[in-house]
């Protein structure tokens, strides 16, 4: 009968502080509502790794063969060999998105590039900490509060750290309601946030919005051909979207395939959840870093529309409310709605709604950019 105690005796109390991560994460995702669809999985299948001599593991048989575990032929296929589940989740994001108001209002794109400097100040910092620079990177991406992208990036640069960047990505866009306040407040007075803005729609013709993922794409490539992968799927998710014809197709991909994907990359990416590599002082390090990636992102965005304001005073044109610039990281719908209510708290009926979505949804393109770019620089030096 000592063998039933077999797998009792082998737990390691790294393992045991990794029941209690997934546990942790499981809580969330019930409790607290924070990313559910991915967190749960998340959580479970850090359990599942976690256990000695799990199943879900590639082990040999009695000396033989490996037995193919299926949480670790999933991470194989699904993302070592191919990156293919977070890029097919591009294609469902891509079609839920609506850049009407990004091409109503093209300046927004500046807001959402401006709202990228954390994660390059960051690679900085990481870099100065000791990590390697294919870490750093990965690190740096984090503050888009991007998880696909995040997870993609490390995983083309080869990061040690996939399952602590997954996990951090994923928390902090789960915590953006939370986060993003307190970073607005920070570098922002309360008459700017009470400042209101005029919305007037603007009808985008069909042939602009069919045009906009193709001309994307094309010059993003040209510029940046490691960013194809990403930019084009979500583009092509757009596409789906916006061509009229494919509906049905288009409403599979924000609904079916997004919740399926993100059903399996979730419990795939525990396995980089293993206690060999997941605790230790780097994931700790990764956290805090990621957070100030976050954080520096939410605040340069916002810096850079009070920086606009400035030449609109000059000018003597109508002030944009600074909030909106911290809407250029990648959380979307979600940071958007957390500007929004931030708006109306500070004064009742400030609607900027519409403004905010502009910069978010050029958040949701410039990060996938940003993480080309990243691709591509540090591809360079590898």
């Amino acid at each position: 009968m000592d063998f039933l105690l077999e797998g009792i005796r082998a737990v390691t109390w790294q393992q045991l502080v990794m029941y209690v991560v997934g546990i942790v994460l499981i809580w969330l995702a019930i409790n607290k509502e924070y990313e559910p669809s991915l967190l749960l999985p998340m959580g479970f299948g850090a359990i599942m790794v976690n256990l000695p001599m799990s199943g879900v593991l590639d082990q040999l048989v009695q000396g033989k063969v490996p037995a193919a575990g299926i949480i670790q032929w999933l991470y194989k296929v699904g993302i070592e060999s191919s990156e293919m589940m977070p890029l097919l989740l591009f294609i469902g994001i891509g079609a839920m998105i609506d850049f009407g108001p990004l091409l109503s209002q093209p300046f927004y794109f500046l807001f959402g590039a401006a709202a990228q400097f954390g994660i390059f100040a960051v690679i900085f910092v990481a870099a100065l900490l000791g990590f390697d620079l294919k870490d750093a990177a990965s690190i740096g991406i984090i503050g888009a509060a991007d998880g696909p992208t995040s997870i993609l990036v490390s995983q083309v640069l080869n990061s040690a750290y996939i399952g602590p960047i997954a996990v951090a990505a994923y928390s902090y866009m789960a915590l953006v309601p939370i986060i993003q306040p307190f970073a607005i407040k920070l570098v922002t007075t309360k008459k700017e946030r009470r400042i209101r803005m005029s919305y007037n729609a603007k009808a985008i013709p069909k042939f602009t919005r069919i045009a906009f993922p193709i001309a994307v794409t094309m010059i993003v490539g040209f510029i940046s051909p490691q960013s194809v992968a990403l930019v084009g799927f979500l583009m092509f998710g757009n596409l789906l979207r916006e061509c009229g014809v494919l509906n049905t197709l288009s409403q599979t991909a924000q609904d079916q395939l997004v919740n399926l994907i993100t059903l399996l990359l979730g419990i795939t990416i525990s396995f980089s959840m293993r206690a060999e590599q997941f605790v230790n002082l780097q994931t700790l390090m990764i956290l805090a870093l990621g957070l100030v990636a976050f954080v520096f992102d939410t605040m340069a965005g916002v810096l850079f529309a009070k920086l606009v304001n400035v030449v609109l005073a000059i000018l003597h044109k109508p002030l944009i409310n600074p909030m909106i610039g911290g809407c250029g990281i990648s959380a979307f719908p979600m940071s958007s709605r957390v500007v929004q209510k931030l708006a109306n708290e500070e004064q009742k009926g400030n609607i900027i709604l519409m403004q905010a979505a502009g910069t978010n949804v050029a958040g949701q393109v410039a990060s996938v950019i940003a993480g080309g770019l990243v691709i591509s620089i540090v591809s360079q030096y590898l």
